[in-house]
C-alpha cells in the first residue's frame, strides 16, 4: 500500500509541468463585481489573479490535495497591483502567470490580466508567496519533490521574455 506522500509524488511525475508562461482559463466578470463607477472593482482583479494562481498551483502539485495530504499550503505575503486599463462586465479575461524566482520557502510571481479576446493589458500583480506548514502555521521549506518541480518551472519561465512592470515600486513621480 502506498503512503499519501508516495501517492502524491507518483501523481506529480505523471503531471505535465505548467507552460512558460502559464496562461489561465478564460474567466468572466461577475455582475456583483462591478462598482458604482461602472467598472470592475479593484478587489476583484485580485480574485481573478488568485484563481489563475490556483490553476497553476494545481499543475505544480500544491493545490487543495497537497493541503489535505501533506498539510502544507501557500500564503501571499506581499502583493503589488497595477491597474492599467478599465475592464467591464462582459469582458472575457485571461491571466498570464510568470514564476520568476524561488527559494526553499518562497515563490516570486508576476501576473498580467488581459482582455481574452483583444489582448490588451488591464492589470498586473507582483507577489511574494510563502510556503506554509499548516500544522504549525509557520513558514517551512518545500518538500524536495515539489521544490524540484518549482525549479524546473522557474527555469522554463526564465527563458521567456519578461513583461514590463516587474519590480516596480509605489512612489510619487520625481520632478
Amino acid at each position: 500500500m502506498m503512503t499519501t506522500a508516495a501517492a502524491t509524488g507518483d501523481r506529480l511525475t505523471d503531471m505535465p509541468l505548467p507552460p512558460a508562461p502559464f496562461v489561465s482559463s478564460v474567466m468572466q466578470i461577475e455582475p456583483q463585481w462591478i462598482d458604482y463607477n461602472g467598472h470592475l472593482n479593484m478587489a476583484y482583479y485580485n480574485v481573478m489573479m488568485d484563481r489563475a494562481i490556483d490553476e497553476m498551483w494545481l499543475q505544480l502539485g500544491i493545490g487543495p490535495a497537497y493541503m489535505k495530504e501533506r498539510h502544507c499550503s501557500t500564503f501571499t505575503a506581499e502583493a503589488h497591483v497595477r491597474y492599467v486599463r478599465e475592464i467591464h462586465l462582459g469582458d472575457p479575461v485571461q491571466v498570464t502567470v510568470y514564476l520568476l524566482e524561488n527559494d526553499e520557502k518562497r515563490l516570486h510571481t508576476f501576473e498580467e490580466l488581459r482582455h481574452a479576446g483583444e489582448g490588451w493589458l488591464s492589470a498586473t500583480s507582483e507577489n511574494m508567496t510563502l510556503h506554509m506548514d499548516m500544522s504549525a502555521r509557520k513558514v517551512a521549506p518545500f518538500p524536495p519533490d515539489i521544490r524540484a518541480r518549482i525549479q524546473q518551472v522557474v527555469a522554463s519561465h526564465t527563458a521567456v521574455l519578461r513583461p514590463d512592470g516587474i519590480g516596480r515600486t509605489v512612489a510619487m513621480p520625481r520632478k
